[in-house]
């Protein structure tokens, strides 16, 4: 397994809760085990008491997203750091379910499950790798959707580095919601023309009397 699959994690977490929105998903032991995703064995041990602590260890990692959006790379980078050292990672070499044409394991980088809790796996995991995709991309590759009030975490993968949106759903609400302002700015300044216009026009009658 790649690392960079591992920063999925990060957004999956900070992601549970829209805050803006008064929505959070991360209210119970099942949807702490969810956020594990395919890793279930690893999911399965999570207990009631890692609710409250996925719910800080989330709100660390959007912290650290808010500073990339906001354009603040030291703080981010900080934000970051202090994640690592707190929740180490266990690096292994594993070739599990993955076999060349002759058989033999394709070699791969694998995070290894914490020993401790679930939370403290699942921050290792996040936060490492969250950390490879800042170093290997650019901390300007970590944002926020830009359709309010959504606000939900994304990591831009895109070559020209465009991305502002974290699906094609808010892309299309914001495309929309841009396209009935400028149609309301226009049908004002035509009402403001037509009045100008009407004016002179009096004016101009006043005028000839």
């Amino acid at each position: 397994m790649e690392l960079a699959y591992y920063s999925d994690y990060a957004v999956r977490l900070v992601n549970s809760e829209e805050p803006a929105r008064g929505k959070d998903s991360l209210t119970s032991v099942e949807a702490v085990r969810g956020l594990f995703g395919d890793n279930a064995s690893a999911g399965r041990r999570a207990t009631d008491a890692d609710v409250t602590r996925f719910r800080s260890v989330r709100g660390r990692l959007r912290a650290v997203f808010e500073a990339a959006d906001g354009g603040d790379e030291t703080l981010a980078v900080d934000l970051l750091n202090s994640l690592l050292l707190e929740f180490p990672v266990s690096p292994q070499i594993s070739g599990h379910d993955h076999r060349d044409d002759d058989g033999r394991p394709l070699w791969h980088m694998h995070l290894a499950d914490h020993p401790s809790n679930a939370t403290a796996g699942y921050a290792a995991i996040a936060s490492m790798g969250l950390a490879f995709h800042l170093t290997e991309y650019g901390v300007d590759r970590l944002g926020l959707c830009e359709a309010g009030p959504c606000r939900n975490a994304y990591l831009d993968t895109s070559t020209n580095r465009s991305r502002r949106y974290c699906s094609d759903r808010c892309a299309t609400r914001a495309n929309v919601a841009a396209y009935r302002a400028r149609k309301r700015l226009e049908a004002d300044r035509s009402a403001s023309t037509g009045l100008a216009a009407e004016s002179a026009q009096r004016s101009a009658a006043s005028g000839e009397r």
